[in-house]
């Protein structure tokens, strides 16, 4: 039943905004609401896990990232339908997004309730299709350019994917190769020189989709110029579910080959981190550089899953903390970019004098950025920091650190003067009470991912963390 409310309510939303234009806005909020209440009612109650070898498996990782990525979702379709009410110029991008956003979502969380990892792939690969009409928008050079760059590198890495699907199929045999119940008895078959190639492959692919090194070059440009809600879309809900289909491969093959995931994810992951160092301290671009922030936290997301154990729960908070800071700084970045007119931090200052709540969610979100006390971000990397010391890993200290540092002083360059700095503009901007309502339930749920995290998603965050610790 929860799965077909999941996959289901969205995709009949989908369909009911093609039909009939003038009601797609309520479609959307109706559709988008309905999904969040049946995905955080099924993430708060003891739900019954299905067999391990059912096409559909609505374990703790669905329950978890279901809830995520539902919330996230409402938060953005508000934020849609209220400026759409607002501004009539901005109604095309609404019922655009009415359309695609639903579809997008219900193919989102058919690829969370997954449990076959091809039919997982066939419909993150969906969701590639409606972002990239997303991204595309009003069909302007730029975004046509960008769609074209997104869906090219979006196709290359699940291609590679696929690649790898197979490569272990041929491993393993076609009946064990999907599924953590199928692969148990044959897993010694992986350590061959197709199992390993394969899984590197489909570790390789997936970092594409989370926007790792070294085919992260489509993911500032896309988040730059993509609409506000179509980039918060991206970084906040299409980004976790493809960490969820990145661990699910760890979950069913990282066990048969524990060093072969490690180093790949480590190198994968410091190399991000640098790479995106760069670009931070490069770019006064204040959307390129949410773009590069992206890739810095997925690589230090990288780098936890790498090291696993003590790490894990780690790298879970860290994700779902950094899931709705990019929905509230991509959020807020697209007001400011509509106010300004313009990309340029140079040309943005005094924010919290000319768009009030704007400014104080863009500081709120740049400290939960940089990764400082409350926030879960904060702890969620105090704990990869520690599981790195305690791994013996002592080389890879410094890098890591040196990175976080360096990125931490350039992000604060960039961003703290558009707060704070003398005003360029007297007049004052006010916000849309949808969005007011939407950013406030994120960053509630922020500040209390760092103070108070509730006992149900507490256990959640506790069992699939075991789950990938146990690796």
């Amino acid at each position: 039943m929860i799965f077909a409310l999941l996959v289901g309510v969205p995709l009949l939303g989908a369909a009911l905004a093609a039909v009939v234009p003038a009601a797609r806005r309520r479609v959307l909020q109706a559709s988008a609401a309905l999904s969040a209440a049946v995905a955080v009612g099924a993430a708060v109650r003891d739900l019954p896990i299905a067999a391990d070898d059912a096409l559909f498996l609505f374990d703790s990782t669905s329950r978890l990232f279901a809830a995520l990525i539902n919330l996230l979702f409402l938060g953005i379709a508000a934020h849609v339908a209220g400026r759409a009410g607002a501004e009539r110029s901005y109604r095309p991008t609404a019922d655009r997004f009415a359309v695609f956003g639903l579809a997008f979502l219900a193919a989102s969380n058919l690829a969370l309730v997954a449990n076959d990892l091809l039919l997982g792939w066939c419909a993150l690969e969906f969701t590639t299709f409606a972002a990239t009409l997303l991204v595309a928008d009003d069909r302007s050079a730029a975004r046509m350019r960008a769609s074209w760059q997104y869906f090219l590198f979006s196709s290359v890495g699940l291609a590679l994917v696929l690649v790898g699907l197979a490569c272990v199929q041929r491993a393993v045999g076609a009946e064990h190769a999907h599924t953590a119940a199928g692969l148990a008895t044959v897993a010694s078959a992986l350590g061959g020189r197709w199992g390993r190639l394969g899984v590197s492959l489909i570790i390789a692919g997936y970092g594409t989709k989370l926007g790792l090194f070294p085919m992260n070059n489509w993911l500032p440009t896309t988040y730059a110029t993509a609409p506000a809600p179509v980039t918060a879309l991206l970084g906040a809900v299409q980004f976790n579910v493809a960490l969820v289909g990145l661990l699910r491969v760890l979950f069913v093959y990282g066990g048969a080959l524990p060093s072969l995931v490690t180093n790949e994810l480590l190198w994968i992951g410091m190399l991000s981190m640098a790479v995106s160092t760069l670009g931070i301290i490069a770019t006064r671009d204040y959307l390129r550089l949410l773009g590069y922030a992206s890739i810095n936290h997925a690589g230090v997301i990288a780098v936890g899953l790498a090291l696993g154990g003590p790490a894990a729960y780690g790298v879970l908070l860290y994700a779902v903390s950094n899931a709705f800071i990019k929905a509230i700084l991509f959020l807020t970045a697209g007001r400011i970019y509509a106010r300004f007119q313009t990309s340029s931090s140079l040309e943005v200052r005094g924010l919290v004098k000319t768009m009030p709540f704007s400014g104080l969610a863009l500081m709120v979100g740049t400290f939960a950025l940089l990764g400082l006390p409350p926030f879960g971000s904060f702890l969620g990397e105090l704990m990869m920091l520690s599981a790195l010391v305690e791994s013996g890993r002592t080389a890879l200290l410094f890098p890591f650190c040196a990175a976080l540092v360096a990125s931490f002083v350039a992000t604060g360059r960039t961003l703290f003067p558009m707060i704070w700095g003398e005003t360029v503009s007297t007049r004052q901007a006010g916000d849309l009470a949808s969005d007011v309502v939407a950013k406030s339930v994120f960053l509630t749920a922020l500040i209390a991912l760092g103070l108070y995290i509730p006992p149900p998603i507490n256990t959640l965050l506790r069992e699939v963390a075991a789950h990938l610790g146990a690796r």
